[in-house]
C-alpha cells in the first residue's frame, strides 16, 4: 500500500530520550520482580498494544511501570490511568478516528454564524491574514478533538500531577522542537503529555508544555528502553510495532523511497535500544505487515495480531504471572491509586497567557463554580465556545489550589495562529448542456475579535454571472453572543428572466443597493431570531430578447422577521438533522406603488440516515401579496436540479410557488488516494410543485411531477453533481454543478 511520507510522521512515533531517573512508589510486593512495559510508536498499528495488554491481564502479569512513545504513549497512558486492556479496547474502537483527526468541529457544534458561513462557502480552506500576508496553520491538525478525547478518558486521574502516583507509574517521550532533545515527561498533566508525544510535526500542531514546544517523541526515540530501565524495573516487556522496511522490488517510487528513508532512521535508534535488553526481558513484535500507520479502520485486526504475538511468548510471560489471589491484591492496590470521585468545582479561571479571554471564559464557564463537575455540561459549553471559530485550541485542566483545599477548572485558550482575520472562498458552476451556464467565485474576509464580546466585520466579494459586494458588522451585546445588532449593506447585479409559456423570452439586468439594520437573538448554536429594516434602491434595464418593460427605477423600504433553525450535520450531502427558515417581509408606506406589499417564505429540510443510505425531505414555498400591478422582480422562479429537475433553470416564474422533494442517495465509496479520496454518492429524487399567478390556483392536482437521478462527489472545492431530470409533461434536462449544496 502506498503511504505518503508524512503518514509515517503521523503516528510512527520515533524518539531518543533524555533519561530522568525517578523512584516510583511500589505497587508490587518486593519478593517478585518489578515489571516494566515499553510501547513503541506506530499510529494505527499501535492498536496491537491493546491486544498485548489484554493478554497480560488474562495471564495475570502485573505491570509496575510503563513508558510509551506516540501511539504507545496513548495506550500506555490510558493503562497507567487505571483502565484495563478490555476497557481501552472499548474506548478506542468506539471512536470515530476520521473525525478525531480533524480540527474543525462537527457542524452541529459550530456557532450559528459559522453554520451560515459553512452553508455558503463550501471550499474547506480558510486562509488566515496577518500583517497583509496569507498564513497557514502551524499544523494540518491542531489536535483539538484528539486532546478532548484524551482529556475525557483520563478524567478520573486528572488531579494527579506526579505520574509515579498513577495506578501504574508512567513516562511519555516527546521531542523539544527547538533543541531537538528528547523530553521524558513524568509529571504535570497526563492528557497533555500524551498529546505532546503524539504530535507529528507538520501534521499536528506542536504542544506547548512547561515553556517548551513539543512534538512527537518518535523523532528522537521510538523504543524507549533506557527510559524504562531508569524506573528501576527488573524485567522489561518490549512491544515494537514500527513500520517494516521494504525490499528492493517495492522501492519503485519516490514516495516509497522516502518512506524507506524515514523507516531506516526510526529503526536505527530502535536497534541501539534493543542492545540494552537482557535475556530476562521479553520482546514482542506483532506481524502487522504493511498495515498503514493511518488506517484506523483496522484497529480490531491489529489488536488480534497483538494478542497472537503475545501468546507466542506465553512461556516467558507465564513465569512472570501472579497467582489469582496475588493478582487481585495487585489490582486492588492499583485501584486505590486512582481517583474516581467527582470533584466539586470551587473556582474557574484562565491560565497565564490566556487572560485576554478571561471575560469570555467567565461568561461560558463561570456558573460551573460551586457545583460538582458536570462533564456533559462542560463538554457542551466547550463546543459552544470553540464553535465560534476564533480559537486554535481550547483546553482545560482540573487543578488543586495552592493550599490544596480547592479544586478549579483552569482554561487555556490559544488563538488561531493564522488569525484572527481570515478569508473563505466559494465557487459556483452550473451548466445545463443547452447553452445556459453560469459561474461565480466568492471571497469573504472575516475580521474577528474586534472587541471583548467577539464583534466581527464580514465583507464579501462575488464575481461572475451575478456579481455582488456586501458588508456586515456583527455586534454582540455579550461574550455569549446571544443578543446582537448588525448594520449591513450590499450591492448586487443579477439577471432576471422573463418567462412566457414556460419559455424564457428575455431578461432584465437588475442593479440594486440594499442597506439596513438588523437585531436579534441567537439561541445556542441551533437557531436565530432576526428582525430588521431594509431599504433597497436600484434600476432594471433590458438585457436580452423581447422584454415588455423599459428601464425603470425602484425604491422600497421593508421590515422583516426571520427565524432560522439549523441542526443539519453537513451542508453538502447531509446525513441527519433539520434546517428550517421562515421569513415574513412587509413594506413601509412610502414604497413604490408597484412593489410587493408583503411576502412569506418557508424552506424546510429534514435528513435521516441508516448506514450508507440517506433520505431527505425538502419543501419550499413562498407567496407575495401584490397590488394591482405586477412586478417581475417580485416573482419566484422554479426549474433546474431539484427544483423541478425536468425543466431548465428558471423555466417557471410567478408570485406564488410551492415544491416538495423526496431525495434518496447512497454513499457508494471513496475514490483515489490523498486529496482525491472523496466520498461518492448515487441518488434520485421525486419532486412535486409549481409556480402560480394566483394563490387560489395552488393545489397538488396542478403541481408538476418531476424526477431526477444523479451522481455526486463531496470534493475539496465543494459538492459536484452530474444529474438528469425528467418532467411529467415530457421534458428532460441535464446538469453539471460544482459548489452548490442542497
Amino acid at each position: 500500500m502506498r503511504i505518503a511520507p508524512w503518514f509515517l510522521w503521523v503516528c510512527c512515533g520515533l524518539g531518543a530520550a533524555q533519561v530522568a531517573a525517578a523512584e516510583p512508589g511500589p505497587v508490587a510486593p518486593p519478593e517478585r520482580p518489578r515489571i516494566g512495559l515499553v510501547l513503541s510508536g506506530g499510529g494505527a498499528r499501535g492498536a496491537a498494544h491493546i491486544g498485548v495488554l489484554k493478554v497480560l491481564d488474562e495471564l495475570h502479569v502485573p505491570v509496575d511501570a510503563i513508558v510509551g512513545t506516540s501511539m504507545g504513549a496513548v495506550v500506555g497512558g490510558l493503562y497507567a490511568s487505571g483502565l484495563s486492556g478490555t476497557q481501552i479496547e472499548a474506548a478506542l474502537t468506539g471512536v470515530d478516528w476520521q473525525d478525531a483527526f480533524r480540527d474543525r468541529p462537527a457542524r452541529r457544534d459550530l456557532s450559528f454564524r459559522r453554520k451560515r458561513e459553512d452553508q455558503d462557502f463550501l471550499v474547506q480552506l480558510p486562509l488566515g491574514i496577518k500583517k497583509g500576508f496569507f498564513v497557514l496553520p502551524r499544523g494540518l491538525i491542531q489536535g483539538q478533538k484528539l486532546g478532548r478525547l484524551l482529556r475525557e478518558l483520563t478524567r478520573p486521574v486528572a488531579l494527579v500531577q506526579d505520574f509515579d502516583r498513577l495506578p501504574v507509574a508512567f513516562r511519555a517521550v516527546a521531542t523539544d522542537l527547538e533543541s531537538g532533545e528528547a523530553v521524558v515527561m513524568g509529571d504535570g498533566d497526563l492528557a497533555t503529555a500524551i498529546r505532546a508525544s503524539l504530535s507529528a510535526p507538520g501534521l499536528f500542531a506542536p504542544v506547548e508544555r512547561d515553556g517548551r514546544l513539543l512534538v512527537d517523541g518518535g523523532l528522537t526515540e521510538n523504543l524507549p528502553v533506557d527510559v524504562a530501565r531508569a524506573l528501576h524495573v527488573d524485567v522489561l516487556i518490549v512491544v515494537d510495532v514500527t513500520f517494516p522496511l521494504s525490499d528492493r522490488e517495492a522501492l519503485d517510487s519516490v514516495t516509497r523511497i522516502s518512506n524507506q528513508m524515514l523507516a531506516i532512521l526510526v529503526r536505527k535508534d530502535s536497534a541501539r535500544q534493543r542492545s540494552l535488553l537482557t535475556e530476562r526481558d521479553v520482546q514482542i513484535a506483532p506481524t502487522l505487515g504493511d498495515s498503514s500507520t493511518f488506517d484506523f479502520s483496522r484497529l480490531q485486526a491489529s489488536m488480534a495480531l497483538g494478542e497472537q504475538a503475545t501468546r507466542a511468548a506465553l512461556t516467558q510471560l507465564s513465569a512472570l504471572a501472579l497467582s489469582p489471589q496475588d493478582y487481585q491484591q495487585y489490582l486492588h492496590a492499583r485501584a486505590d491509586r486512582g481517583s474516581t470521585v467527582v470533584p466539586q468545582i470551587d473556582f474557574v479561571r484562565t491560565e497565564r497567557g490566556s487572560e485576554a479571554r478571561a471575560a469570555a471564559v467567565d461568561a461560558f464557564f463561570g456558573d460551573l463554580a460551586g457545583q460538582p463537575l458536570n462533564a456533559p455540561l462542560l463538554s457542551s459549553r466547550i463546543n459552544e465556545y470553540y464553535g465560534q471559530g476564533t480559537l486554535e485550541s481550547l483546553d482545560y485542566q482540573l487543578l488543586l489550589s495552592g493550599s490544596g483545599d480547592q479544586t478549579g477548572l483552569v482554561f487555556k485558550t490559544r488563538p488561531n495562529s493564522w488569525g484572527p482575520d481570515y478569508v473563505r472562498f466559494g465557487l459556483g458552476l452550473q451548466d445545463d448542456f443547452s447553452g445556459n451556464s453560469s459561474f461565480d467565485a466568492t471571497a469573504r474576509l472575516v475580521m474577528t475579535e474586534l472587541n471583548r464580546n467577539g464583534a466581527e466585520w464580514q465583507s464579501e466579494l462575488r464575481v461572475g454571472t451575478n456579481p455582488r459586494l456586501t458588508t456586515e458588522l456583527f455586534l454582540p451585546l455579550s461574550a455569549r453572543q446571544q443578543y446582537f445588532v448588525a448594520p449591513h449593506a450590499s450591492f448586487e447585479v443579477k439577471n432576471l428572466p422573463q418567462i412566457v409559456a414556460e419559455e424564457q423570452v428575455g431578461a432584465l439586468r437588475v442593479h440594486s443597493l440594499r442597506y439596513g439594520l438588523d437585531g436579534g437573538r441567537q439561541f445556542g448554536n441551533t437557531s436565530e431570531l432576526r428582525v430588521g429594516i431594509d431599504r433597497e434602491t436600484g434600476s432594471t434595464r433590458v438585457r436580452l430578447g423581447r422584454v415588455d418593460q423599459a428601464r425603470t427605477d425602484f425604491s422600497t423600504r421593508e421590515y422583516f422577521t426571520r427565524f432560522t433553525y439549523d441542526t443539519i450535520d453537513k451542508a453538502a450531502f447531509p446525513g441527519k438533522g433539520d434546517v428550517l427558515s421562515l421569513e415574513w417581509r412587509g413594506e413601509m408606506q412610502d414604497a413604490a406603488p408597484d412593489a410587493p406589499s408583503d411576502s412569506l417564505r418557508l424552506d424546510w429540510r429534514m435528513a435521516r440516515s441508516e448506514g450508507r443510505n440517506t433520505l431527505v425531505w425538502w419543501t419550499s414555498a413562498g407567496s407575495y401579496r401584490l397590488p394591482q400591478r405586477t412586478e417581475p422582480r417580485s416573482y419566484f422562479n422554479l426549474g433546474g436540479f431539484l427544483n423541478l429537475s425536468g425543466l431548465t433553470p428558471d423555466a417557471l416564474s410567478a408570485p406564488h410557488y410551492a415544491i416538495s422533494r423526496l431525495i434518496y442517495y447512497r454513499k457508494v465509496g471513496f475514490g483515489g488516494e490523498g486529496f482525491l479520496n472523496v466520498p461518492l454518492y448515487l441518488g434520485a429524487s421525486l419532486e412535486a410543485g409549481n409556480a402560480w399567478m394566483d394563490r387560489s390556483q395552488m393545489s397538488f392536482a396542478s403541481a408538476r411531477k418531476d424526477a431526477s437521478v444523479f451522481f455526486g462527489a463531496d470534493t475539496f472545492l465543494g459538492p459536484a453533481y452530474i444529474a438528469a431530470g425528467y418532467d411529467d409533461r415530457g421534458r428532460s434536462a441535464f446538469y453539471l454543478f460544482l459548489g452548490r449544496g442542497f
